[in-house]
């Protein structure tokens, strides 16, 4: 397989949500405003983990992880989103919506991945919890990340790989606010069958696999729960999972919306649209369901202004 696309093309057009000229600091305001949101509410999440040696357990562990790659997430789109507003340019070069792409790709895997670590977390915690500090041991949580990086990594590594072998011609305006694997892969004139073939296999693999393990942790957690004799037993059982499932049902409700979306008749304005959902929203309101209702998190926070306990 020979890398490298044929015409040498230098440059794409990002088309963004709109092309109207009125709306651009509507827009620009939003999005800096969500993306100041979301990475200062995901760094207060990991400076409070940091700093309480309460929070130094597995499911804080994960937490901060999951909030540090929301922050990477974000920032790998919104940043050249803003400047293509502000500078009212639409191009990103060749080169940079092959690197934006990859690490979306990255990011994107891993949300899903460490989504299925916290959910195997909690069924330890629900359905063993005797076992529980001897399961969940600092050398197994660091494994699993180191897991979910290097699968994540080496996914986006494939389908970056293969994007450089497709060759392009003239029409090169992708109808999103980012390099979007598929609408990218849409735009080349060479053969893309082997691109769709492996991204369909992809997704069930590292999609479907994920998402069939959180059913599972979940199916086992709600049984242990019903059989917790006490009202207040399986309230606090329901409460220590309640943020996690929330993201969960968050981050794959809105994914699915976007290729529902996709591939029914409708623009491809109203996909990018849909994308904002799970790229900028599902990571902004990550840190407001983990600490809303988390005590552990306020009394973390209070530490972080030096505030008292």
């Amino acid at each position: 397989m020979e890398l490298g696309n044929d015409t040498q093309i230098s440059e794409f057009l990002l088309l963004g949500l709109s092309e109207k000229p009125e709306l651009q600091p509507l827009l620009f305001g939003l999005f800096l405003s969500m993306y100041l949101i979301t990475v200062c509410g995901n760094l207060l999440i990991i400076l409070a983990t940091i700093s309480d040696s309460h929070l130094h357990t597995p499911m804080y562990f994960f937490l901060s992880n999951l909030s540090f790659v929301d922050i990477c997430f974000t920032s790998t789109i919104i940043p050249k989103m803003l400047v293509n507003i502000q500078t009212q340019s639409k191009v990103i070069t060749y080169a940079g919506c092959i690197t934006q792409m990859f690490f979306f790709l990255v990011f994107v895997a891993l949300d899903d991945f460490l989504l299925t670590v916290m959910a195997y977390d909690r069924y330890v915690a629900i359905c063993h919890p005797l076992h529980y500090t001897v399961i969940m041991n600092p050398w197994l949580c660091r494994m699993l990340v180191l897991a979910s990086w290097t699968m994540s990594v080496l996914h986006s590594l494939l389908h970056s790989l293969m994007a450089l072998r497709l060759s392009f011609c003239t029409h090169m305006e992708i109808p999103h606010f980012f390099c979007e694997f598929n609408q990218m892969v849409h735009l080349a004139c060479s053969d893309t069958f082997l691109n769709d073939t492996v991204t369909f296999f992809a997704s069930v693999l590292l999609g479907g696999g994920p998402f069939s393990g959180i059913l599972y942790s979940y199916s086992k957690i709600v049984s242990s729960i019903r059989a917790i004799s006490s009202a207040h037993g399986k309230y606090k059982a329901f409460s220590t999972c309640a943020s996690h499932l929330s993201v969960v049902s968050l981050f794959y409700c809105t994914v699915l919306g976007v290729y529902f979306s996709a591939g029914a008749a409708h623009s491809s304005h109203s996909s990018a649209a849909a994308s904002v959902m799970y790229t900028v929203v599902t990571p902004m309101l990550n840190p407001f369901i983990y600490s809303l209702r988390n005590k552990d998190i306020k009394r973390a926070l209070k530490i972080v202004f030096g505030g008292k306990m």
